[in-house]
């Protein structure tokens, strides 16, 4: 295994970070120890999970995940041997998520939902606390379709006000270190901004990052470079559609795409199809598989500091991880360009 550096902290992460958001929908509890025994014992000491999951999102459901890691970890007595990142929702209206009232990241909520992972995770500390998406409107997950207009909402909690409670939690001892998932160019800046005024750094970005969507290269892959704020890399695999596996219409039983057709409507459009096959192509040109294509790039970006994997059976498991030895030589990266610049960001609604 690879590892990293998260950020300017002193932790070290692989670069295969263990995704959890199927656990206790898609997969069992057994099913997750078994990944989790199994993700140790290859070296990933990385794992990212989040107070919402599993997905798709449901009430009766939703903090299962973390439920389910707090067991593990109550039963093998190995919490120190992993790096657990674990994630508070954004302005949403879930209300069922914190007791009736509209989640907000402001300092009450922020307060509870820590002490609430805490105690799901059964643990007394968190390594990583990011902020699942951000705490005002934004047209993050295709709303809008590309056409959102940034408009004033009196809802919106002020980054300052969630950077403020954040610091308060790192303080107190319960959490290590700070993240953001789903920000902006203009988010990150204004947590780097807080850090100036003497509140802790963001050391991490979890986005969406794959060979069908490199928006993040556009405007967020240089404050790697500049202020050491690195890539978490989720959906590397286009939620498997980079796998190949569901090219032509095909929808294997118990797979992601024939059980949540409607998650998953970025990755079904032409275009995206039409790029998937391109590069499906290109990895057997290669002696690859597909999986080793998408993620051996995205494992080879200079700013990216952890690639979240996701897998469902063990044999997946042992695949993505290997993908870690996989090089991409020069001509293949050229010809990786070629197919980006006929067909770019197919998926990145």
């Amino acid at each position: 295994m690879k590892y990293k550096k998260l950020g300017d902290s002193e932790i070290e992460v692989s670069l295969v970070c263990l995704g959890t958001m199927t656990w206790g929908e898609q997969n069992s509890q057994e099913e997750a120890f078994d990944q989790m025994n199994y993700a140790l014992e290859r070296g990933v000491n990385f794992w990212d999970t989040a107070e919402m999951y599993p997905v798709p999102v449901k009430q009766e459901t939703s903090r299962n995940t973390e439920k389910i890691i707090g067991n593990w970890i109550e039963k093998t007595g190995r919490r120190s041997e992993v790096v657990l990142a674990t994630k508070i929702i954004g302005q949403s209206d879930r209300k069922w998520m914190r007791g009736g009232e509209l989640p907000k990241l402001n300092r009450k909520q922020i307060l509870q939902a820590v002490d609430d992972s805490l105690g799901r995770l059964k643990t007394d500390y968190i390594d990583l606390y990011q902020v699942h998406w951000p705490g005002r409107p934004l047209g993050l997950f295709g709303e809008g379709n590309g056409s959102y207009i940034h408009k004033a909402d009196p809802l919106e909690i002020l980054i300052a006000e969630t950077m403020d409670a954040l610091d308060e939690v790192v303080r107190s001892g319960k959490v290590r270190t700070l993240g953001v998932s789903n920000e902006t160019p203009w988010g990150v800046s204004q947590y780097l901004s807080a850090a100036t005024q003497g509140k802790q750094k963001i050391v991490s970005i979890q986005n969406s990052y794959s060979l069908i969507n490199r928006i993040y290269e556009g405007g967020l892959s240089e404050f790697a470079y500049r202020d050491n704020v690195g890539l978490l890399a989720y959906s590397p695999l286009g939620m498997g559609a980079l796998s190949g596996k569901y090219m032509n219409g095909n929808r294997p039983k118990d797979s992601r795409m024939a059980l949540y057709p409607d998650f998953m409507t970025r990755y079904q459009t032409d275009i995206a199809e039409r790029a998937i096959q391109q590069y499906v192509a290109l990895s057997k040109e290669f002696g690859l598989t597909p999986t080793q294509l998408a993620l051996g790039f995205v494992n080879t970006r200079p700013f990216v500091t952890a690639n979240i994997i996701g897998a469902t059976t063990l044999s997946q498991l042992k695949e993505n991880i290997d993908t870690v030895d996989v090089v991409i030589a020069e001509e293949l990266e050229e010809k990786i360009k070629l197919i980006h610049s006929q067909c770019k960001n197919p998926a990145a609604a």
